[in-house]
Parts: C-alpha cells; sequence; structure tokens
C-alpha cells in the first residue's frame, strides 16, 4: 500500500529534490507552500506523514505544527520537520513543540528517505 506524504515547502528545489527521492521509493507525494493554509491542508488532504519547513509565507512551521498537536486529528501524524536554521534552540523549540524528528538544511537524500521511512514504520 503506497504511503502518503505531505511536503510543506517554498523552495522548489527542495520541493523537486523530495518529491523526486520519496516518488522513486514508492510514496505518494503532494504538496504544499503557503503557511496560511497548511493546517488546512494537512486536514484535506490526510497524509501518513508530514515534510514541514520552518521558514514558510503567512506563518511559520512552529506554529503550524503547534496548531496539528493540538487537533485531536492530526496530533500524532508523524512530522519530520527542515530547516536551513539549525540551532539548539531552533531544535529544542521543535521538540518542545512536538515534531518526531528535526533536519537542518542542506540534507542527504538518503537521510530523508531513510527518515520517513522509520516515521511511518514506528
Amino acid at each position: 500500500m503506497p504511503r502518503n506524504v505531505l511536503v510543506i515547502e517554498d523552495e522548489p528545489n527542495i520541493i523537486e529534490a523530495i518529491s523526486f527521492i520519496l516518488s522513486r521509493d514508492g510514496w505518494v507525494v503532494a504538496t504544499h507552500s503557503n503557511g496560511e493554509t497548511a493546517v488546512e491542508a494537512v486536514l484535506k488532504l490526510g497524509p501518513d506523514a508530514l515534510i514541514l519547513d520552518v521558514m514558510l509565507p503567512g506563518r511559520s512551521g512552529y506554529d503550524i505544527l503547534q496548531d496539528l498537536r493540538a487537533n485531536e486529528t492530526t496530533k500524532d501524524l508523524p512530522v519530520l520537520m527542515l530547516t536551513a536554521r539549525g540551532q539548539k534552540n531552533d531544535r529544542e523549540l521543535a521538540e518542545r513543540l512536538g515534531v518526531n524528528k528535526f533536519m537542518t538544511k542542506p540534507f542527504s537524500n538518503a537521510e530523508v528517505l531513510e527518515t520517513m521511512r522509520a516515521l511511518v514504520e514506528a
């Protein structure tokens, strides 16, 4: 059975790279790039996992994650958060808000693939 992932990211090159490596592995990939409507996109699509950028137009990934964790439907959704800012306080904030995995850009394709497999199999 194919696994569905929603990638919420606003950088076209990253969207393309993640979509390519995951779809090659059998994932069904949907994308969204607007922070203001991200929670609605998650609720509408009901993915098996989410890849969430921190810096998005409209709202931050932290705000989106907080809303998802407060919602009964999405509180257990596996979330991989990506950011260009990998400072300790960024990671700690994401962990406090309930992220499953935190990864800094640039990332390796193999690491994203391995992480996503582990998130949905856990």
